[in-house]
């Protein structure tokens, strides 16, 4: 982010415009009564809302329903009771053939979310009697692609990586900070983002994280590492950053405001393929890194599950994947056979019992 002309490129940046979409008007969706998709749609997330769902789930559901009411409104499907089961296999291979604007298929974990909310809105629908049964009940989603995790940074490839910002620049020690925070906390990016000046406590050593994944806040321990460089960036480069007094946002960008997510995500992609350790990656990289080093250094994976905000403690078991060096220490500790003797020198002359007595 420091970039090759790092904070001297800053007062440059503030005098052009921070790009952004443009905002989108009317959809043209049919809303001629309530009974129509479009208005069911709205008043199924009026109740999401009621019932506090975060404001990033329901982005994610707005961005997943907004393909299938496009495809739906091309079609003159503009009711619910039009839908059947074909109907919504016909929208699960037209996601399977959509190609993006670079070529590329949408993803199958993409394809599973927006059809995932498309069952959850007609099982609303069907709940609040709108439908007398539900189409999408029975439909049978993409199956899951085996996924393997990228293996977490060794300590001497964490080393590699932190030494890529140049902090003898402002925003090298930004950089830093960021990166070692990323590592102590096990943050997503998008908490990170979100972090506050209030949200830190450096006395007693911890970061609130507000409105984690599924809406949930938690209280974490930041290492003395990352507190070091924390408290560097406070000194030495926010206050030149910063253009409003009220700003509360704890790492800033060289407009002076918080942070995308989506930016930071590449950022620190290139900073990774900067380090030259073999290795490709983004935030969550970081995050894997953290739980795996705490794993590997003896931690109970439940306190592992607390601090990167899992609920299920299953989610938690694929993030820390135990390293094949970690495991031979833990077996030859542990396992009866370990530590026997080699069975063919047992047997050579003079080792067995009676000889030359």
């Amino acid at each position: 982010m420091s970039g090759k002309k790092g904070y001297r490129n800053v007062p440059g940046m503030r005098h052009r415009k921070t790009g952004g979409k443009k905002a989108e008007g009317p959809d043209g969706f049919d809303r001629s009564d309530p009974g129509t998709l479009a208005s069911l749609v709205d008043a199924w997330f009026a109740r999401l809302e009621e019932r506090n769902y975060s404001p990033r789930t329901l982005d994610m559901h707005r961005w997943a329903l907004k393909s299938f009411l496009e495809w739906c409104h091309e079609r003159g499907l503009r009711r619910p009771e039009r839908i059947d089961k074909p109907i919504l296999e016909s929208f699960q291979r037209w996601l399977f053939r959509y190609r993006k604007k670079n070529g590329q298929p949408l993803s199958i974990t993409t394809q599973r979310s927006r059809l995932g909310v498309v069952q959850r809105l007609f099982a609303h629908l069907c709940k609040t009697n709108h439908l007398p049964a539900n189409p999408a009940a029975d439909l049978e989603l993409p199956r899951k692609m085996y996924r393997q995790l990228p293996k977490g940074l060794t300590r001497e490839e964490l080393k590699q990586l932190f030494n890529v910002p140049d902090v003898r620049d402002p925003l090298g020690i930004r950089d830093r900070a960021i990166l070692e925070t990323f590592y102590a906390t096990g943050a997503r990016r998008s908490e990170l983002v979100r972090f506050d000046l209030s949200d830190l406590d450096p006395e007693a050593g911890t970061m609130h994280i507000r409105q984690g994944k599924g809406g949930k806040s938690r209280l974490v321990p930041v290492g003395e590492s990352a507190l070091h460089w924390i408290a560097r960036y406070l000194e030495e480069c926010r206050p030149r950053l910063v253009l409003e007094a009220g700003e509360h946002a704890l790492f800033l960008s060289g407009y002076g405001a918080r942070f995308n997510a989506n930016y930071l995500g590449n950022w620190v992609t290139r900073t990774i393929k900067a380090a030259e350790i073999g290795k490709s990656g983004s935030c969550h990289l970081l995050r894997h890194t953290c739980a795996q080093h705490m794993l590997e250094g003896g931690a109970d994976i439940r306190f592992i599950q607390q601090l990167l905000g899992h609920a299920r403690l299953d989610t938690t078991q694929i993030y820390t994947e135990v390293g094949i060096q970690a495991l031979r220490e833990v077996y030859r500790r542990t396992h009866p056979a370990a530590n026997q003797p080699d069975p063919d020198k047992a047997d050579e002359p003079g080792d067995q019992d009676g000889e030359d007595a």
